[in-house]
């Protein structure tokens, strides 16, 4: 064999050699066998503990039911109230009834369909409200009796002027201005013109102002010449300024050609109001008789500066609203109601919490004192110079 032949044969010897080695060190490794990954399970939630129970909101719908527009009082209690209780951020369906005892039915089962939490009720009848108010007391509703009393154990609270004090207040005034204890002989006449006989505070009027005026009456000191003295005699229906015009021109028709009237007990200032129309019409004397009133309605606190009403007693409705706010507040709020009294109905049924506010008799001296400097009217309202 030549030598190159061999020296060849060693060469591709070699190379293939290198090739396979190469190829080797090349070669796809084998796969490693995947991890078996086990997922951990997830943790159980921790229960949310159970939310602590809130008090009401105060977008709470709050429902007022007043008699009439009628008699000014009536709205401006309507009108602070829902002011105060709208700045506290409660809804208020504020609704006046025109003396309907059927609209204000009416309009309590359209407050309660609306979801009112709280209902404030002036009654018109509150005896005819037995049906509507177990309504509202089904559908949740507090009840506040609003400055009359209303017969029903599902009336909550009561928030009025303490109205005893308020009736006794005006015969303790004609008493002390005829001076009536140091009478002697002289005898004064009288006529009596009470509360609305479908108001609960008919009673409570009558007795207020008998406290005062019975004695005198049974001793022959005061004469009611028409002879009209027992409470059925002596109401004035709806306490309209009309009725009582109607009476009273009748009465001095028929008992008062040859009399004086000295004094003339009205139970409020509608009825002082109709009692002062019907003196203008027939009266002759230049001196009125002494005229009680409650209230301080504007009409009759200018009868007052013009000598005509002797006096109102004047319970300041603007702390009686504000008090009936403090009390929807602290019932939609969940805290303690503030009442300081119990009040029982005229027919001793029904007690429920109440809180009285103070009345103060008001007359020609005090006015300024009374209505001018607290705020109640300015001197524009009254006609007066400022």
């Amino acid at each position: 064999m030549k030598r190159w032949n061999l020296d060849h044969v060693l060469c591709v010897l070699l190379a293939l050699t290198l090739a396979f080695a190469l190829t080797a060190c090349t070669a796809k490794p084998a796969p490693e066998p995947e991890a078996i990954v086990t997922e951990a399970a997830a943790p159980e939630p921790t229960p949310e503990p159970e939310p602590e129970p809130e008090p009401m909101s105060r977008d709470d719908l709050v429902g007022i039911s007043l008699p009439t527009k009628e008699l000014q009082r009536w709205e401006q209690d309507g009108e602070n109230m829902r002011q105060q209780l709208d700045q506290l951020g409660y809804g208020v369906d504020l609704q006046f009834a025109d003396n309907d005892p059927t609209n204000q039915i009416s309009q309590l089962e359209d407050m309660i369909a609306k979801g009112a939490k709280v209902l404030i009720i002036a009654s018109i009848d509150g005896d005819a409200l037995g049906t509507v108010l177990e309504r509202a007391e089904e559908a949740g509703c507090a009840i506040i009796a609003y400055d009359r009393s209303i017969r029903s154990d599902t009336v909550d609270y009561y928030v009025a002027f303490e109205w005893f004090s308020v009736f006794a207040a005006q015969g303790k005034f004609i008493v002390d201005q005829l001076d009536l204890d140091n009478a002697g002989d002289r005898v004064y006449n009288i006529e009596l013109f009470g509360a609305s006989p479908d108001d609960n505070i008919s009673y409570v009027a009558y007795e207020g102002v008998m406290s005062q005026l019975k004695k005198f009456i049974d001793a022959g000191i005061l004469n009611v010449v028409s002879d009209q003295v027992d409470i059925e005699n002596t109401c004035t229906e709806g306490w309209y300024a009309e009725k009582a015009k109607e009476r009273l021109e009748m009465i001095l028709f028929t008992y008062y050609a040859d009399k004086q009237l000295d004094a003339v007990w009205c139970a409020n200032d509608s009825i002082a109001q109709g009692i002062v129309a019907a003196l203008e019409n027939v009266y002759e004397n230049d001196v009125y008789p002494i005229i009680t009133g409650w209230g301080c309605d504007i009409v009759s606190v200018k009868s007052i500066l013009d000598g005509k009403q002797a006096m109102s007693v004047f319970l300041d409705t603007r702390k009686l609203a504000a008090k009936t706010v403090e009390m929807v507040d602290a019932i939609m709020q969940g805290r303690d109601v503030p009442t300081n009294a119990e009040y029982t109905t005229s027919d001793g049924a029904h007690t429920y919490p109440a809180f009285w506010c103070e009345p103060t008799v008001s007359t020609k001296d005090n006015i300024v004192e009374t209505m001018l400097n607290s705020g109640y009217y300015t001197d524009e309202e009254l006609g007066l110079e400022p």
